[in-house]
């Protein structure tokens, strides 16, 4: 358990995550912040294991993953016991979104190209357009 050096106000540990106290709430709520302890007066108290979670939870959203996916991996984890459990999981959720990050990246150079060539399309009627008009 933690001392109560290691204990943040919900103020303190959203400066040290970036999430808004809105958003830590919400990810409570939601089951993917299991375990927040309370003062006596009720004010929620986070240790260095929510802090964690919640980098955690930003880092998989960053690379893609929905909050239904990271309440599934919670669920593993909680289910099965084990860390193992839940990296595998969390092994193929990401692999899944590779895929779809190169498939992104595949149509973004497919858009490039087809921007690339419109404007020289433009550039040239332009062209066309100033030879008429100085003639």
């Amino acid at each position: 358990m933690a001392s109560a050096q290691e204990d943040w106000s919900i103020g303190e540990v959203c400066r040290q995550t970036g999430l808004s106290a809105r958003t830590v709430r919400y990810y409570e709520e939601l089951g993917l912040l299991p375990g927040v302890r309370r003062r006596e007066a009720g004010r929620r108290i986070y240790g260095p294991d929510e802090r964690e979670r919640l980098r955690f939870i930003t880092r998989l959203k960053a690379f893609g993953l929905t909050l239904q996916e990271i309440g599934d991996l919670n669920a593993v984890y909680g289910i099965e016991g084990s860390t193992r459990a839940m990296l595998e999981r969390l092994d193929q959720l990401l692999a899944h979104h590779l895929r779809g990050v190169d498939e992104r990246v595949q149509q973004l150079g497919g858009l490039r190209d087809e921007i690339e060539k419109y404007r020289d399309h433009v550039g040239a009627r332009a062209a066309t357009l100033r030879h008429e008009e100085e003639a």
